[in-house]
């Protein structure tokens, strides 16, 4: 919770990983709050009982938002869907202003990743963008289960995150209105 917005804040890319990092974590407990209190919550053996408590209250707030959305097995949150819309509108922004040809000369050298990422995606074929955190998500679970990864793999997550980061950081400028010449300081 106090990671969650401090990470809104600092960087959209590593917040929208983190936060289904912890739908899972939510899922992995059974959308239980006791089995969440007993694993995860009580494993921050610093925290005041304010803290426990407020930390209690935002779980159970995600765990009644999943429940009222209908992805407790799997898919996100729609604050998390809105957060990757963000993203998707201002990506599809930037490759049409000429401003920003670095951008996009980092998506043509993203995009051949992305292509082959999408081909293996089944029926339902995410977005660019999505398919991106696709691959840093699983990447992040891959690292977490300490499986081998290939070099081919290293080599495509790498470039994918040179170019989140760039969407990251505009994402960052535009929301402090920093990102486009009429915007005002």
């Amino acid at each position: 919770m106090f990671t969650a917005s401090q990470k809104r804040q600092e960087n959209i890319a590593e917040y929208l990983l983190y936060m289904w990092q912890i739908e899972d974590l939510i899922r992995a407990n059974d959308l239980d709050l006791d089995k969440i209190r007993e694993n995860v919550i009580d494993r921050f053996t610093s925290l005041t009982d304010e803290q426990r408590h407020e930390m209690a209250e935002w779980y159970e707030s995600l765990i009644d938002m999943m429940r009222r959305e209908g992805v407790e097995k799997k898919g996100h949150l729609q604050i998390n869907r809105n957060v990757l819309s963000s993203l998707v509108d201002l990506h599809q922004t930037l490759l049409k202003d000429p401003e920003f040809a670095e951008y996009t000369a980092e998506f043509y050298r993203t995009l051949p990743y992305i292509v082959e990422l999408r081909s293996k995606a089944g029926e339902e074929k995410p977005g660019e963008i999505e398919t991106c955190f696709n691959a840093l998500y699983g990447m992040l679970m891959m690292r977490l289960q300490k499986k081998e990864i290939s070099e081919e793999t290293l080599a495509a997550i790498k470039q994918i995150s040179r170019f989140i980061a760039v969407l990251a950081r505009n994402f960052k400028l535009d929301e402090q209105h920093k990102l486009f010449k009429n915007d005002k300081d």
